[in-house]
């Protein structure tokens, strides 16, 4: 599981020109699944998620959870992010989960986010969408199955 972080002060994701979910301050989440992951893992980066300090304080240090700012999420599946890159030019995509086993790995993502209090804005699974943001900073995290062990 691979997950890109962007600190945004705003976020929209949409699909034939319709909007599918905006958020204010926040963060806005690429996800994408690969064929070893478990529900365990997701949780886990989940967790992890809401526990990172990367809003500045009013030092100007990144002291602050997302919580702490009232910050918002949004999610968008992306499973380019686990392209294979190893040969050639074009990128191959074998350690991406399938659909169908990625599918219910990011709506479980989501709803952890959710039981932990935030308000989480999405895409659509598996649409050709446009993420339009603006990155707050510019900051911008990698997080990534096994990196947090």
């Amino acid at each position: 599981m691979r997950l890109v972080v962007q600190r945004v002060s705003r976020a929209e994701v949409r699909s034939d020109g319709v909007v599918l979910g905006s958020i204010g301050r926040g963060a806005a989440v690429l996800v994408g699944i690969g064929v070893e992951d478990t529900t365990e893992i997701v949780d886990r980066l989940a967790d992890r998620l809401l526990g990172l300090r990367y809003f500045e304080d009013a030092e100007g240090r990144t002291n602050l959870a997302i919580n702490e700012v009232g910050g918002e999420y949004l999610v968008v599946s992306q499973f380019t992010l686990l392209a294979d890159l190893s040969r050639g030019r074009r990128p191959g995509f074998g350690p991406a989960a399938a659909p169908e086993v990625a599918e219910p790995m990011v709506e479980r993502f989501i709803a952890r986010l959710r039981e932990a209090g935030r308000s989480v804005a999405t895409g659509r699974f598996g649409a050709e969408m446009e993420v339009e943001l603006v990155n707050d900073g510019p900051f911008t995290l990698l997080l990534e199955a096994g990196a947090e062990d």
